[in-house]
């Protein structure tokens, strides 16, 4: 499960697909209406929000407009509503551009000419759920190593 700092806009159609399917889990899991997945540390953050359920429901909304804006045909119906809204979460810059650098390696093999056009010199920009503050990667990321050569 991967959910994404950053923005929905930079990933490619396999990505927005794969990070709607994972939020919905998440969702899912929020709401405990699933038993697996419960200790992903990807939860972390929305589970220390004031209200974690309008957070991911937040966080649905920016991949489901993301995906209209693209044409695509997300069922928004499946986000859950809740009664609260969601204040933003602060999440560290670097956080913010080790999920960059990941995204940069995975799309030049995935997905070359996205990264071309989308990726390739460009900046990050955060999911709208996300308040970019100074600080490092996570704890509870599991830091991939590139590969050399």
């Amino acid at each position: 499960m991967r959910l994404w700092t950053l923005h929905p806009r930079h990933l490619d159609a396999a990505g927005l697909v794969a990070l709607w399917r994972e939020s919905l889990l998440a969702q899912a899991v929020l709401l405990g209406r699933t038993r697996g997945y419960t200790r992903h540390p990807q939860l972390e953050r929305f589970r220390a929000a004031a209200d974690p359920a309008a957070a991911i429901a937040a966080y649905l909304r920016a991949v489901a407009d993301e995906a209209t804006s693209r044409g695509y045909a997300f069922d928004a119906s499946r986000i859950v509503p809740s009664e609260g809204s969601a204040p933003r979460i602060a999440e560290t810059k670097g956080q913010l551009l080790y999920e960059w650098e990941h995204l940069d390696r995975k799309l030049q093999r995935r997905s070359p000419a996205w990264h071309r056009e989308r990726i390739a010199g460009g900046q990050p920009t955060p999911h709208p759920l996300f308040r970019i503050v100074a600080g490092g990667v996570r704890g509870w990321e599991r830091i991939e190593r590139p590969e050399k050569g």
